[in-house]
C-alpha cells in the first residue's frame, strides 16, 4: 500500500536559489514541449469540407508523444539554451534527471485528456502555457531510504537528501510509519515557504478491500447540504452541524489586500509584496476549510453507522451565472444575478463536492461506505406522510396538527434522502405539472420517522420553555 506525508522543508538561501532556478528550467521545458504538441495539432488538421483534389492538405507529421520528447534531452543538455522571451541561457544539466522526465510524462498526460479524455471520457479544457508562479512542483523519482538522514534535535527535525541539493532540514510534526520504504519525493513551493511530500510504500499492509455492506435502518445514516444561516449539514438522526465559513471571516482581510495591492504599480516590490500576503491569507482559508471538513467527516465516522446517504448536488449548476437578458434596444435588463452572487460565494466557501470526497475516503478507512442518491423532491415531501407541504424555500419548519409535531424541513430531507438509499422512497410521476405519489412504502417507515422526530427538540419549543 502506497501513503503519502508532507512536510515542511527549510532549504538555506543558496538552496532556495537552486530550486527555484530548477523550476524555472523545468516551466520552459514544459512550455517549450507543449509548443510543439500544439505545433502538430494545428498542422496536422483541416476544415471538414476541405476536398484533397481542390485544397493543399498539408502533409501529416510525426506526433510528438512522451519518448519522443524525452529523446530530446541528451541532444539539449549538451549545451546551453537561449530562452527567446527573456534572451537568457538555460543549462539544462542543472536540474536532477528524473526531474525533466516527469515533465514530459506530466505534458503527456495534460494533451491526452484534451484530445481524448479521461477514463470516463470527460475532455479537459485546451491546456495552458506555464508562468513562473502556475509551475510549484518538482519529482525525484527513484528515492530511497538512504535520503532520509534522522537527527535528534527536539525529536522533531529530520535531514533529507535530495540529489544535487545536499541535506536539507525538515520538520517533523508526524512520525514516519515503521517499515514503509521510500519511492517519491516531490519538491513543492507555496506562498508561504517551501514543502517535500513523501511518497511512502509498504508491502506488509495490504490494499483497502471494500466490504458488502446491506444498508439497512439501523446501520445507514442520511445526509443533507443545509447551507442555510449557520448550519452545514443536517442529518437523520435529527443532528445539525454547524459550518465554518472560512472565507466569510476572511472576506474584509481579504478585500483591504485586494485594494491595497491594486493600488500599488503593477512589477513594483510593493505590489509583488502585497500579493505574497493575499496568497498566504487564501493558503490559510484553503487549509481551515479542509481541517473543518476532515474534522466533520470523523465526527459523522464516530457515530458508528455503515453507510451515508448524501445528495448529488450539481455544484456547477448551483454556482453559476445568470445568463444576461437584454431588450430589443439592446439595454441590460435585470436577471437577479445581484441577489445570487452572494449564494454562488457562500457554496464555494461551504466545498460540498470536497467534503463528500474527504467522506468517502475517512469511510473507506473505517470500513464504511458513502454514497450519492438523488434528492428529488426530498426537500418537500413528508417523511412519514406522502404529502407536499414543505414546497417553498422560506418555509424551514412546517406544524403537524394530526401529529403536534414541529417538522424541520433539512431534518425532514435527511430522513428522506436515507429512505432513498434504502429504496423506501415513493415513486412519484408529474401529471399537470405536478408530482404525484404513485407507489408508495411510507407507511414501513412511518414509525420509526416519527419516533426520531419526535426525540428532536424543535428551537420554537426550547424558545417558549425558557420564557415561561
Amino acid at each position: 500500500m502506497k501513503s503519502a506525508y508532507q512536510y515542511r522543508l527549510y532549504p538555506d538561501s543558496q538552496q532556495k536559489v537552486q530550486l527555484n532556478q530548477w523550476l524555472r528550467i523545468c516551466q520552459y521545458w514544459y512550455n517549450r514541449m507543449l509548443g510543439e504538441r500544439f505545433d502538430w495539432w494545428e498542422q496536422n488538421r483541416c476544415a471538414v469540407n476541405a476536398c484533397p483534389l481542390i485544397c493543399h492538405l498539408p502533409a501529416l507529421k510525426e506526433k510528438p508523444n512522451y519518448y519522443s520528447q524525452k529523446k530530446q534531452l541528451p541532444d539539449i543538455k549538451a549545451d546551453l539554451v537561449l530562452v527567446r522571451h527573456s534572451r537568457e541561457l538555460v543549462d539544462f544539466t542543472e536540474p536532477y534527471s528524473t526531474i525533466l522526465q516527469n515533465v514530459c510524462k506530466r505534458v503527456e498526460k495534460t494533451f491526452e485528456r484534451f484530445v481524448r479524455g479521461d477514463c470516463n471520457g470527460k475532455r479537459s479544457g485546451r491546456p495552458r502555457f506555464k508562468g513562473a508562479a502556475r509551475y510549484r512542483t518538482m519529482l525525484f523519482d527513484g528515492a530511497d531510504d538512504a535520503w532520509l538522514k534522522f537527527c535528534t534535535i527536539n525529536g522533531k527535525r529530520l535531514f533529507m537528501t535530495l540529489p544535487k541539493v545536499g541535506l536539507v532540514q525538515v520538520r517533523m510534526h508526524r512520525p514516519l510509519p515503521e517499515g514503509a520504504n521510500l519511492k517519491q519525493v516531490l519538491v513543492t513551493k507555496k506562498a508561504d515557504g517551501w514543502y517535500v511530500s513523501l511518497v511512502l510504500s509498504d508491502e506488509t499492509v495490504p490494499g483497502s478491500t471494500p466490504e458488502v455492506i446491506i444498508p439497512t435502518w439501523e446501520n445507514s445514516l442520511g445526509l443533507d447540504a443545509v447551507l442555510h444561516e449557520d448550519s452545514y449539514l443536517a442529518t437523520s438522526e435529527g443532528e445539525k452541524l454547524p459550518s465554518l465559513k472560512p472565507l466569510r471571516r476572511n472576506e474584509a482581510k481579504k478585500a483591504v489586500l485586494q485594494t491595497k495591492k491594486n493600488s500599488r504599480k503593477k512589477g513594483s516590490r510593493r505590489r509583488r509584496k502585497l500579493a505574497k500576503r493575499e496568497a498566504r491569507l487564501g493558503l490559510r482559508i484553503a487549509r481551515s476549510r479542509k481541517d473543518f471538513q476532515y474534522k466533520t467527516a470523523h465526527k459523522l465516522k464516530r457515530t458508528g453507522k455503515k453507510v451515508f446517504f448524501y445528495e448529488k448536488l450539481n455544484l456547477q449548476g448551483l454556482s453559476r451565472r445568470h445568463a444576461p437578458k437584454q431588450d430589443e434596444s439592446g439595454v441590460y435588463l435585470p436577471n437577479g444575478q445581484a441577489a445570487k452572487s452572494g449564494l454562488n460565494k457562500s457554496w464555494h466557501d461551504a466545498a460540498f463536492g470536497q467534503f463528500f470526497d474527504i467522506l468517502r475516503l475517512v469511510a473507506a478507512k473505517a470500513g464504511a461506505v458513502a454514497m450519492e442518491q438523488n434528492p428529488a423532491y426530498t426537500s418537500q415531501l413528508l417523511s412519514y406522510r406522502d404529502e407536499f407541504v414543505l414546497t417553498d424555500c422560506s418555509i424551514r419548519e412546517y406544524w403537524d396538527e394530526a401529529e403536534k409535531l414541529w417538522v424541520n424541513r433539512d431534518i425532514n430531507a435527511a430522513v428522506n434522502l436515507k429512505r432513498v438509499g434504502l429504496d423506501l422512497f415513493p415513486t412519484l410521476k408529474r401529471r399537470r405539472g405536478n408530482p404525484v405519489v404513485v407507489a408508495s412504502m411510507t407507511h414501513s417507515t412511518s414509525k420509526e420517522v416519527l419516533i426520531a422526530l419526535r426525540g428532536i427538540r424543535s428551537p420554537r419549543c426550547t424558545a417558549s420553555v425558557s420564557v415561561g
